[in-house]
């Protein structure tokens, strides 16, 4: 994919108004216990979302991904394993991407065009490689910040504060480990379920669905910005 045209770092982060959704999306599973009692709980509310997985997670749980695409969810990328690509050798990302995006689809047997860098941590050398592997990276304008040890209601401080219309919203339906080649201490305890049932409830309070990124733009035209580590996070 020709990306010379676009700003290095352009990446999805809302949908541009008028828009009458938001975009649900969670990254680092699929986890049992967690993505498999979330599904049910989105068939209810009528809404889908983007799970940004980790090859690390689908490899032992390829029935719950093959779950969550039966459900009409979408999948990304969210990397081979969780290691935060700007400490990476440059050199290795356009393998990285490549290889990553092709194992997933070979998996989940359908086509991956989304991606999201661990951490929200992407540089020049791994955008490129991503959109060169024909991945375009989608980051957030909404973070539930569900990786942190706070009061329940502190998970979703952002998202009332805000209108939710076009919001991207991060969640987790996992929390990677060293599993996924990183040690980011201990899981906060928090009833996931939860709080998307919060999210699902700020949604529909403003007249809104919550849908993945794919069938949002069904009706809606993405928003990018220029998301680099180097500039700092514009969420």
């Amino acid at each position: 994919m020709d990306s010379r045209s676009e700003p290095d770092g352009s990446s999805v982060v809302a949908l541009r108004r008028p828009a009458r959704s938001a975009v649900l999306t969670y990254d680092d599973g699929p986890t049992p216990g967690v993505t498999d009692r979330l599904l049910p709980l989105l068939a209810e509310a009528g809404a889908t979302g983007t799970f940004f997985v980790l090859l690390t997670r689908v490899r032992p749980h390829l029935g719950l991904l093959h779950e969550v695409l039966a459900a009409g969810h979408e999948i990304g990328l969210h990397g081979p394993d969780h290691r935060r690509l700007t400490t990476l050798p440059p050199r290795t990302m356009p393998a990285r991407f490549r290889d990553a995006k092709a194992e997933l689809e070979d998996l989940a047997g359908v086509p991956v065009r989304w991606s999201r860098p661990p951490y929200g941590a992407q540089g020049r050398d791994s955008w490129r490689a991503a959109r060169t592997a024909g991945l375009m990276p989608v980051l957030w304008s909404v973070t539930c910040r569900d990786w942190e040890a706070l009061e329940q209601d502190e998970y979703l401080a952002e998202l009332r504060a805000r209108d939710p219309a076009g919001c991207v919203v991060l969640m987790h339906d996992g929390f990677a480990d060293e599993r996924d080649g990183v040690d980011d201490g201990p899981a906060p305890d928090l009833d996931r379920i939860a709080l998307t049932r919060g999210v699902l409830d700020v949604v529909a309070a403003a007249g809104l669905t919550g849908r993945s990124l794919g069938s949002a733009l069904d009706d809606a035209e993405p928003e990018h910005a220029p998301w680099l580590e180097e500039l700092g996070d514009p969420s």
